[in-house]
């Protein structure tokens, strides 16, 4: 029987390992270690953060909060990677996961840099910015001082992607006893996304906007490069 890790493509593989390598540290570590020594440093702040660092735009997208966070991305990283790397060539996948990575968080910061102008008149706030409302200085310190970590901006491009270049490939999707074309089942994922990130569901101290911008990346990439769906996906 063959292995299912046999037809993985190289960017993909090496993506997957990276990330588990990266997620020992969150095995071995206590919940303050991981997040002084690790996340503080490689996760990544608001851009006028004191603790924000450029590297961390890139080291990210590596780390991950737990075991289910690190477990859908993986999958999905391991489910839609591999097809989409083998049709757009393994340079363009390579591209597309970090721009989207990249963008994601960028997305982030700049709805987070509109929020803070709104709650102070500033997109920057230092010692000397007036701030008497304890509300509104709760959710400044949120911002500039709560990390955002995780490949999911990454993965929501890939996801997208995949969906524009395989729209009608079935796909077995868990709790759901039939197959379901990809053109249904990813537009569903992103409304949630967006309904979640209006807080309709509470807060859940998920970046989802990170994960809506790099989808919208990846929309804007595919029409860029002019990427067309395999003739035989139809």
């Amino acid at each position: 029987m063959a292995s299912p890790f046999s037809n993985i493509s190289p960017v993909v593989k090496n993506l997957l390992i990276i990330n588990l390598i990266c997620f020992l540290p969150y095995i071995f570590l206590n919940g303050d270690q991981y997040n002084n020594l690790v996340v503080s440093h490689f996760g990544v702040f608001y851009f006028a953060s004191p603790l924000f660092k450029p590297w961390q735009i890139i080291t990210y997208m590596f780390l991950h909060g737990g075991w289910e966070h690190i477990l859908f991305n993986m999958f999905a990283l391991f489910s839609f990677g591999p097809i989409l790397e083998y049709t757009i060539g393994s340079k363009k996948f390579f591209n597309l996961y970090f721009i989207c990575g990249i963008g994601a968080v960028l997305f982030q910061m700049i709805v987070q840099a509109i929020e803070i102008h709104s709650l102070t008149g500033s997109f920057v706030v230092t010692n000397n910015t007036p701030i008497y409302d304890q509300v509104v200085l709760q959710k400044v310190a949120a911002i500039y001082y709560g990390p955002v970590v995780g490949a999911s901006g990454a993965i929501f491009g890939v996801l997208v992607a995949f969906g524009m270049l395989f729209p009608n490939l079935e796909l077995m999707i868990l709790f759901i006893p039939v197959p379901v074309k990809a053109k249904y089942i990813i537009p569903v994922y992103i409304i949630f996304e967006i309904i979640s990130s209006a807080g309709v569901f509470g807060s859940d101290n998920v970046a989802h906007l990170a994960h809506l911008g790099g989808a919208l990346i990846a929309f804007i990439l595919i029409k860029i490069w002019g990427i067309k769906r395999p003739n035989s996906y139809y």
